[in-house]
């Protein structure tokens, strides 16, 4: 169900239920902000709270309350719940703590949260254990606590579960506005990406950041995305955790590849939800989108007065995917008028000091180095402590870079290369006039690297998780004949119940072949796999040497380029994760691999291929013939099919390897984990 939480977040009138210090706070914070709407405290025995005259219940308002804060107990949480329910109220944010998060100490938190669901019925609420949220844009707040934020005629909203993570970010003084700010507590009902569309449908919101540890529901981040794009407005995310359900799985060296935050990587990159790695970037990524919206490319300059901070800027940027284009003609020219001849004419460009000061030089030098082919042009300045130094020297810097954003109409951004020497009222007067003031230069290239990410084609619907199951490991000739029917190409093959019969079946097969153990995980680590046996008496030595009793025995495949792992593994908290790989005896060699979702696009499959060091060996490396690209397209989709079509009680399966010829792609060992 879809609830309408436009009421809940911009509430004409607000309930505060209960009478201790984090309810009279809630009060006082919306007064301090200047909340232009009706306060109604709920008390049964106070007279007044926070100065304010108090109604004994739900039942004594005057109206059902856009909004309520309810901070009592978590009995009678569920009581409140009910009675603002049934009187039509906007929504509600449940602040008592001890419901589902508290289950594993106390055996009452789920049935109490079942109750509160109950009760709310079709009310939408925030939480349990949750501490509310601030909307800077019209003075409301359900907050019971101090936070460090200012009115706002627009900005970005913040959506996190942890409401410590928001107090501090409402503390940052780096001249972002902010719109929203929203926790989300326990998602009993209302989880981040349903908050965050919400906010998005205000069409002061420029830009949304989510905090998350879990995802949830899929289907209402699948939503998210959507109604972003067609809002064109972009999402990003700071996603923390690991995923232990899929760690667990570890028979496989897909699994152990996809382990990790692998599934919540890809999830995050179908969505075209650039992911940050910390919450400087997070912030800065933010003030960017918000100032600029999100870049048409990932080409950069950057122009300093120290050789320096030039170096360190093309070394910040090196690992990211971020470019620095060489200057162009027209950018050389501008640039020697206005620098004269005694200045190296590069990006990033060391402009030296002599024109410190001149206004007007500064700025025709900034100018110069904007070009279209730029999406965003950093202006370095370092800004000297307020408390012990003077300033006045570098408003030279301020105006230039606001007069050259105004002459080319160019993204222009002010870095400070460490985040402390940026004062709040500059970056302030620089987003007042559409310069993006950076706090650290790593942040600012995290953030053009982020807003400059292409929005993927809207994706296909998610193939979601089946439910768990105990599996067992399907015999790889078995495994192979399922795989084969969906197009997969293996190898002739034969199964021997015995060692003595392995000798008679090779010669049905025809030789050179490979003999394998049957039941055997990882054979090669067990030495239950020998290749290239070209005679009955090698294969009967091989047989009887291996920890096996039935055995498969199969065409030796030759002329491999390459060798690569195509694996599946079902992420319980994101869906069915495939990863490609370097396969063989390289695959954790190597270390080189690349996730995405089930179904993938030809984009997505195509991008994954070529992002693997080991794509030089697919397209032909010094000379030596390529693979055949399509039928290792062939191969991977044949997998996918067949996932797609049985995925319910199947937990893994992995190709490895992949034989790929210049003519063919065989998977030579497949392993198959499922629940019939």
């Amino acid at each position: 169900m879809t609830r309408d939480l436009s009421r809940l977040f911009r509430p004409k009138t607000i309930a505060v239920i209960g009478g201790g210090a984090w309810c009279r706070l809630v009060i006082e914070q919306c007064q301090k902000m200047g909340f232009e709407g009706t306060i109604w405290p709920v008390h049964p025995k106070a007279e007044e709270v926070a100065g304010l005259p108090a109604f004994k219940d739900v039942d004594s308002l005057p109206d059902a309350p856009d909004a309520a804060f309810i901070g009592v107990n978590r009995f009678v949480t569920i009581e409140v719940v009910w009675a603002l329910s049934v009187r039509g109220t906007g929504g509600a944010v449940c602040f008592a703590s001890g419901f589902l998060e508290a289950a594993a100490e106390d055996a009452e938190g789920a049935d109490l949260q079942a109750q509160l669901l109950e009760a709310a019925g079709e009310m939408p609420f925030l939480g349990p254990n949750c501490y509310g949220f601030i909307n800077y844009l019209d003075g409301a707040l359900l907050w019971p606590d101090q936070h460090g934020g200012a009115r706002a005629e627009k900005g970005v909203a913040l959506v996190t579960q942890s409401s410590n993570i928001a107090i501090n970010l409402t503390m940052q003084t780096r001249g972002l506005p902010v719109a929203y700010v929203v926790t989300a507590g326990n998602q009993a009902q209302s989880g981040i990406a349903a908050i965050g569309e919400a906010l998005l449908e205000d069409e002061r919101v420029t830009a949304l950041g989510l905090h998350i540890e879990g995802f949830g529901d899929l289907r209402a981040f699948e939503a998210l995305a959507a109604r972003a794009r067609e809002l064109g407005k972009p999402v990003i995310a700071l996603k923390v955790g690991r995923s232990a359900e899929a760690q667990a799985a570890t028979v496989s060296h897909t699994a152990s590849l996809a382990g990790g935050d692998a599934g919540a990587g890809a999830l995050l990159s179908r969505l075209g939800i650039p992911r940050l790695d910390d919450l400087p970037s997070f912030l800065e990524t933010l003030k960017l989108l918000h100032a600029a919206g999100r870049l048409p490319s990932n080409r950069i300059a950057t122009i300093s007065c120290s050789g320096g901070e030039a170096s360190l800027a093309a070394d910040t940027g090196h690992g990211r995917n971020v470019e620095f284009p060489p200057l162009n003609a027209q950018q050389k020219t501008d640039l020697r008028a206005a620098l004269g001849p005694m200045v190296a004419l590069a990006n990033p460009l060391d402009y030296h000091t002599y024109i410190w000061r001149d206004t007007e030089a500064m700025t025709k030098a900034f100018s110069a180095m904007m070009d279209p082919q730029l999406a965003m042009t950093m202006l370095i300045a370092d800004f000297p402590r307020g408390d012990r130094c003077e300033a006045s020297d570098w408003e030279c810097a301020i105006q230039a870079a606001i007069g050259a954003h105004q002459n080319t109409g160019a993204n222009v951004g002010l870095v400070a290369t460490l985040p402390e020497l940026l004062p709040e009222d500059v970056a302030a007067r620089l987003m007042e006039a559409g310069v993006v003031p950076f706090a650290g230069l790593s942040e600012a290239i995290a953030a053009c690297e982020a807003a400059g990410m292409p929005l993927p084609e809207a994706p296909a619907p998610l193939l979601l998780p089946t439910p768990a199951v105990e599996p067992d490991l399907v015999p790889e000739a078995e495994a192979k004949w399922q795989l084969a029917s969906y197009g997969l190409r293996v190898p002739r093959s034969k199964r021997a119940a015995s060692a003595t019969n392995a000798r008679a079946v090779a010669v049905d097969v025809g030789f050179p072949v490979v003999l394998k153990g049957e039941g055997v995980a990882h054979k090669t680590e067990a030495g239950a796999v020998a290749l290239n046996l070209n005679s009955g008496q090698e294969v009967s030595d091989a047989a009887f040497s291996m920890p096996a009793s039935r055995f498969l025995v199969e065409e030796m495949v030759t002329g491999a380029v390459a060798e690569l792992l195509i694996g599946v593994v079902k992420d319980p908290a994101h869906g069915f994760v495939m990863t490609l790989a370097a396969g063989g005896t390289l695959t954790e060699l190597m270390e080189d691999s690349a996730s995405f979702l089930l179904p993938a696009s030809d984009a997505e499959i195509e991008a994954a291929l070529q992002s693997l060091r080991m794509a030089k060996l697919l397209d032909g490396y010094r000379g030596a013939p390529a693979a055949d690209r399509e039928a290792i397209l062939r191969a991977i989709r044949a997998v996918e099919a067949y996932v797609m079509e049985n995925a319910l009680g199947l937990e893994e399966i992995e190709i490895n390897p992949l034989l790929c010829t210049p003519s063919d792609a065989v998977a030579a060992d497949a392993l198959m984990r499922r629940k019939y």
